[in-house]
């Protein structure tokens, strides 16, 4: 039952975790839907995080999260097996979050070209570290959280997509769909903002955790609508 799979023991998301995204979309395509739960927990922070370096509204955060989650299932057959899943899906939660920017009567450049020019000095920005116990400092994730929510939307969300959720230049290249370079520039010119408006270190382990919580709640809220569309077809 559906209700089994998202509410797993530890022992068993972990041994569920072993499979492939491949494997359980092959599994979910020949009939066994519910296994759809454990896609959705397995990019949950993922898509958070992204969803809230491009729009930064928590509520919306997690519906486009839902509406993405269902386009992705919707379309799953279309789904290319040569291609990564990961940046598949996170592609379509970025395409449904600029369509609400744009609702709103606001744009998000994904493509700035002229980042060559302005940073051509190519300026390094040193690895910034810090003591575990520093970062584990409530007042200083306060201050983090909100220094990364200040960054201009364009290099908040390679920041994100690269520091937090340890995406690699070529994935946040596909889901952005900008230059190689534009991923490195705008990630060096995140870390130098940070690091000129905080005067302080970051840790990307203690930011912006997602809450267990939210998580159990958007797979439940996925699986029913897709439990109540089977019903609605059967």
């Amino acid at each position: 039952m559906i209700v089994s799979i998202y509410k797993m023991h530890t022992g068993e998301m972990n041994s569920a975790n072993t499979i492939s995204d491949n494997e359980l979309i092959r599994r979910i395509l020949n009939g066994e839907k519910d296994l759809y739960a454990l896609i959705v927990r397995r990019y949950n922070q993922r898509l958070y995080r992204i969803a809230m370096s491009i729009i930064y509204d928590d509520a919306e955060a997690e519906d486009v999260m839902q509406t993405a989650y269902m386009n992705a299932y919707l379309n799953l057959a279309k789904f290319s097996f040569n291609a990564s899943f990961s940046t598949w899906l996170t592609r379509i939660m970025i395409n449904e979050c600029l369509l609400r920017l744009k609702r709103r009567g606001r744009s998000v450049s994904l493509d700035d070209a002229a980042l060559d020019v302005i940073m051509n000095d190519n300026v390094q920005i040193q690895e910034l570290k810090t003591p575990i116990n520093e970062v584990m400092n409530t007042e200083l994730k306060t201050i983090l959280d909100a220094a990364i929510r200040d960054l201009p939307e364009i290099y908040r969300s390679v920041f994100v997509m690269r520091e937090l959720e340890n995406m690699s230049v070529a994935d946040t290249q596909e889901c952005l769909g900008i230059s190689e370079n534009n991923v490195k520039v705008r990630l060096n010119r995140a870390k130098a903002m940070l690091k000129s408006s905080l005067s302080m270190f970051y840790d990307k382990e203690e930011i912006m955790h997602f809450q267990l919580k939210r998580c159990d709640r958007v797979v439940a809220s996925v699986m029913e609508k897709i439990l109540d569309r089977q019903e609605l077809l059967a």
